[in-house]
């Protein structure tokens, strides 16, 4: 069994046992042969956009061959509707989850699970599952290669809603044992795009929004 990092192993840990999953940007295939060869997943898809991660992923998972089916393609369009109903996207930024999405309109239905483990600007995508229609369940916040990462659980209820600032920065992180380095990092990163911002009710808000954050009122 292949060792799964702290940001794999909490993707893993969304995935219902017994369902067939979508690995979506499965580079190196440890996440896919570990959801296999667990026996967590009947079938596993191992998809990626490019030839040479899925060829590492067919090494990686060659000893779970016969529960593995490896997919050459962009996004969600190697799938057809309904051949996996847990459904993983590790390792893009927020524009790009969004797009597959976007791209994908079979999954606006509650059967399915959404993993997400964002590269990047997680309120963006905190906030575009939101106006989507796609409801938060959990986050689970952990380290990987010195970086904090956010594994976001979601699914699709169709009730779209404009989240709050800090309900975007900080999502379902709160109480967990690295929150508090998790929330100074997402100030860091809003003051650092309050600087782009010209004079304006927009920025007017972002200064609100740090300042709530600095007083301590987190979500």
């Amino acid at each position: 069994m292949p060792h799964l990092d702290a940001r794999l192993a909490a993707a893993a840990a969304y995935v219902r046992p017994g369902h067939i999953a979508a690995d979506i940007g499965c580079d190196h295939g440890k996440l896919s042969a570990w959801l296999a060869g667990s026996g967590c997943c009947p079938l596993v898809f191992a998809c990626d956009l490019r030839e040479g991660p899925l060829q590492k992923a067919r090494m990686t998972c060659a000893p779970w061959a016969d529960k593995i089916q490896f997919r050459l393609g962009s996004g969600l369009s190697v799938l057809q509707p309904g051949e996996a109903t847990e459904i993983i996207i590790d390792g893009m930024g927020a524009e790009t989850v969004l797009e597959i999405l976007d791209a994908a309109p079979w999954v606006r239905n509650e059967q399915y699970n959404f993993v997400f483990v964002p590269a990047t600007k997680h309120s963006v995508l905190r906030k575009g599952l939101a106006q989507r229609g796609f409801a938060l369940k959990s986050e689970t916040l952990c380290r990987a290669a010195g970086r904090l990462y956010t594994v976001i659980n979601a699914q699709y209820t169709g009730r779209a809603a404009e989240p709050t600032g800090l309900a975007c920065l900080c999502g379902k992180t709160q109480g967990q044992p690295e929150a508090q380095a998790y929330r100074e990092q997402q100030l860091v990163k809003l003051k650092k795009y309050r600087l782009g911002l010209a004079p304006g009710p927009q920025a007017d808000g972002v200064d609100a929004l740090i300042q709530e954050m600095e007083d301590g009122l987190w979500p």
